[in-house]
């Protein structure tokens, strides 16, 4: 009889706990959403993307939650519209427990900036992907310039951009990387007015520390405004050309 009567007390207590969390269920749902909130979370870094763009974007496909039941809301579709953007790397919709929708957003990350002939100007961002570029922000990263392939920005290139933005010297002394139609690449310093002929950026770090080698033994010596071309092309050498 005990058991009995222990098993109906539970049967009773699992009945209310069932109700209630339909009850409040159905009262959350009919609640009206009394705020739209965005974070964009690398926004001091990067601002390809601000929080009123977000919410204009999702006014503009009648997504807007504040006002409505939270039964009609549909976060998966807000989340989706502004991962549409091309500039987002991803998104997060969920209601917070104020009674508000809440979107959190990342951008995507640039690391090299491509201005070519041929595909007109775009970033390679840190997974390797082609990211548009926005009008309204700009960030700084290495540049390369000229006859450029999304092929070569996506694999060689942006390796290279990943070692300058690895190496602060050398990314704060390249200003420009210039690409010509046979992917050999020519490098123009923030100081000193000549070119660094590197050819093919194969086995680019050795090419780069026989540059800093010169640099020590050479320009410091001769001066740098000596030469108009440095070319590192060739094994074990430097090949200079004057002015």
């Amino acid at each position: 009889m005990k058991r009995v009567l222990v098993i109906l007390i539970a049967a009773i207590v699992i009945g209310y706990i069932i109700l209630s969390a339909n009850y409040f269920r159905d009262s959350s749902l009919n609640r009206e959403c009394t705020g739209f909130e965005v974070e964009i979370k690398d926004s001091l870094k990067t601002q390809f993307v601000t929080a009123a763009e977000v919410e204009t974007l999702v006014k503009k496909h009648d997504l807007y939650p504040v006002g409505k039941s939270f039964k009609d809301i549909n976060t998966l579709a807000i989340r989706d519209t502004i991962m549409a953007n091309r500039l987002v790397e991803s998104a997060n919709v969920f209601i917070t427990s104020k009674g508000s929708v809440m979107a959190t957003v990342q951008q995507r990350e640039p690391v090299l900036r491509v201005i070519s002939e041929n595909k007109g100007s775009f970033y390679i961002d840190k997974d390797r992907k082609i990211m548009p570029v926005a009008s309204s922000f700009s960030v700084y990263v290495p540049v390369a310039t000229g006859d450029i392939e999304e092929e070569f920005a996506k694999n060689e290139l942006y390796d290279f951009a990943m070692f300058l933005n690895n190496n602060s010297d050398w990314d704060a002394w390249i200003e420009q990387i210039v690409v010509n139609d046979e992917n050999d690449v020519e490098l123009i310093p923030r100081a000193g007015n000549f070119r660094i002929i590197m050819g093919s950026l194969e086995d680019y770090p050795t090419k780069l520390n026989k540059f800093v080698r010169f640099v020590d033994g050479g320009l410091n010596v001769l001066g740098w405004n000596r030469y108009s071309e440095i070319n590192l092309k060739f094994d074990n050498q430097v090949v200079c050309t004057l002015k």
